[in-house]
């Protein structure tokens, strides 16, 4: 018997998540969507991130380290999102390299004040 996603993904669609969290990663949620509902990527953007944060699951220790060190509201949400980035990417590069790139990609939306910022 198959999944309605098993399904897309033979026909072949990539399943994307559009939400990611820290809890999602460290729960193992995140990698039980891979192995149980074909997810292959993920997205996330302000919206998605404000709402996690402020929820507070899984980021309290970090947002005090970052009070700790004197950061500001800016570097403290990089931070927190640019780690929650690379450890989803972490746990989608088996897909990555299994599929050469085509899919495990991980997608978050950038300040557009970066735009012409090519460093």
């Amino acid at each position: 018997m198959t999944t309605p996603t098993a399904d897309l993904s033979a026909a072949g669609v990539s399943i994307w998540l559009d939400d990611l969290s820290r809890q999602r990663i460290t729960t193992g949620n995140l990698q039980e969507l891979i192995d149980t509902r074909n997810v292959v990527g993920v997205t996330t953007n302000p919206t998605i991130f404000q709402g996690a944060i402020s929820a507070g699951i899984g980021y309290e220790e970090a947002i005090d380290a970052q009070r700790a060190a004197g950061a500001t509201a800016d570097e403290t949400i990089f931070s927190l999102t640019t780690t929650d980035v690379r450890d989803a990417c972490d746990i989608f590069r088996p897909i990555f390299d299994a599929t050469n790139g085509v899919d495990g990609r991980v997608s978050i939306e950038v300040d557009p004040r970066l735009a012409h910022d090519a460093d």
